[in-house]
């Protein structure tokens, strides 16, 4: 590798800050997490951070065994290296877009074809199943002891963002058999990460459910299913509840794209779309002002609900087939 290459960014560093996008899932805490971990068996001082919300999801609070998040407001104003994982734009980091300015250098780690490369260092490859991969080939590389708490947060990106492996090629196999000789417990890591609800949940989707609307003629014929999250509805329920609301609309057979539009104001919207696999919604998400994957992807919209679902049924009739 060449002087300036990311790996000799990574073995130099001595200051990193580790960033995830806001409301981070398991792919970007776990991933900063791991690298974080790493970083500081090498000696360098490390501090892991999300803009928001104020405190790790309450799912993914058992990946972090080396306490190493820190409160957005404690990451400082200038540093060495900034690493941001599973992030494809800076606008994803929230209010934490403005320490990219005061980093010596800006190393970005992703999988997203949306990817826009705003990093000083990019290592990006959208063929990737999770950014969680990319942070395994890095540790690699370094040659990086594979210990159980990194082999932990890495296993709770993989299967997390491939859908419990529903999206996986044999070398996502061979990774995760890694991370599991590793010693992690993947029937305790999936019920903590995706399976463990509070009751609260069950009343919650009940009414979301009842807002559920199949659109047959919508998504260049494939059909649409959304459903709204208000905040009256996600009131008593944990962010990470109101994000797998997604996970059980898409399971709808007669359409090819789901979307959840969940309240976050009076009159602002995030959205998250899931496709089966003909038409590509990060393009969708794109034309938002959104982005993520082909088959999953999310932005923010205004206006009404309705309003809202309008202008994702319009980006939907221009989105490419796959």
């Amino acid at each position: 590798m060449s002087p300036s290459s990311p790996l000799d960014l990574l073995r130099d560093a001595r200051d990193v800050t580790l960033l995830a996008h806001v409301r981070p899932d398991a792919d970007a805490l776990g991933s900063a997490l791991a690298l974080g971990r790493a970083l500081h068996q090498r000696g360098a001082t490390v501090r892991v951070s999300f803009a928001i919300p104020d405190e790790i999801p309450e799912s993914l609070r058992g990946l972090d065994a080396g306490n190493l998040v820190v409160p957005a407001d404690q990451v400082p104003e200038r540093a060495g290296l900034v690493i941001c994982l599973d992030t494809p734009a800076p606008a994803r980091l929230g209010a934490l877009a403005a320490r990219l300015d005061g980093a010596d250098a800006v190393l970005v780690i992703d999988h997203h074809a949306s990817n826009t490369r705003y990093g000083t260092h990019n290592l990006v490859d959208d063929t990737a199943e999770a950014t969680a991969v990319l942070v395994l080939r890095v540790l690699d590389e370094l040659g990086a002891p594979l210990d159980e708490p990194i082999a932990r947060c890495l296993y709770a990106g993989l299967v997390t963002d491939t859908s419990g492996f529903r999206r996986a090629r044999p070398s996502t196999h061979q990774a995760a058999a890694r991370l599991l000789e590793a010693g992690v417990d993947p029937d305790k890591l999936a019920r903590e990460v995706m399976d463990d609800r509070p009751f609260a949940w069950l009343p919650m989707l009940a009414q979301v459910l009842g807002t559920a609307r199949l659109e047959p003629d919508e998504a260049q014929g494939f059909g649409l299913v959304h459903a709204v999250v208000t905040l009256e509805a996600a009131a008593d329920v944990r962010l990470e509840e109101v994000e797998g609301v997604v996970d059980v609309i898409r399971t709808t057979r007669e359409a090819e794209v789901a979307a959840v539009l969940k309240q976050q104001g009076p009159r602002e919207w995030t959205v998250s779309l899931r496709a089966v696999g003909k038409i590509d919604v990060s393009v969708a998400a794109r034309s938002l002002g959104g982005g993520g994957h082909r088959l999953a992807a999310g932005c923010t919209v205004t206006g009404t609900a309705e309003e809202g679902l309008a202008a994702v049924r319009a980006a939907l009739r221009e989105a490419p087939l796959l």
